[in-house]
């Protein structure tokens, strides 16, 4: 015996078919959304490129920041050396000499972009200052730098050393 098969076969479900205009606004959508993809990509694209610019050259600027930071107590010891050569009987040649030396090492190092920073008569500033003693003073000179032990340097506007300092109380 033979099967047959009895079942009407049922008229499939049609999808309603897209007009033009919603082919149309579907495509506008689709174009917005790349439009829009793109542009987020240009911009993070745009700010790797100022960030790689940034830092490189912030290494370009610390490059040598080594070096300068071992050159400061150098730098120290030629200020109390001329500070020692203005009190002592040496000959006019030799104290123009070496200051011409120590000066040139200055301006080397200024070139460089080092800076000092005064402190002497200003208030105490934990960003810029270390206070080493404190000493009594009057009311006037609570809180403001009275000695200056050790100067302190920036370098491309960067701390590289802070002031030592005495503060009165």
């Amino acid at each position: 015996m033979e099967e047959t098969n009895t079942e009407t076969p049922q008229p499939q479900e049609q999808q309603p078919e897209e007009t033009p205009v919603q082919e149309t606004e579907a495509l506008k959508q689709a174009l917005e959304e790349q439009k829009d993809k793109y542009l987020r990509l240009f911009a993070e694209y745009d700010n790797f490129k100022k960030r790689t610019y940034r830092e490189k050259l912030e290494t370009i600027q610390t490059a040598g920041k080594d070096i300068i930071v071992s050159l400061l107590d150098i730098l120290d010891d030629c200020e109390r050396a001329e500070k020692q050569m203005a009190a002592s009987e040496i000959r006019e040649e030799d104290k123009a000499g070496t200051l011409l030396i120590f000066n040139r090492l200055r301006n080397t190092l200024q070139q460089r972009g080092l800076k000092s920073f005064d402190c002497v008569g200003q208030p105490f500033n934990t960003d810029l200052h270390e206070a080493i003693s404190e000493i009594d003073a009057g009311p006037e000179q609570k809180g403001v730098i009275i000695e200056e032990l050790m100067k302190g340097y920036t370098l491309h506007d960067k701390i590289i050393r802070f002031s030592k300092v005495v503060v009165g109380r």
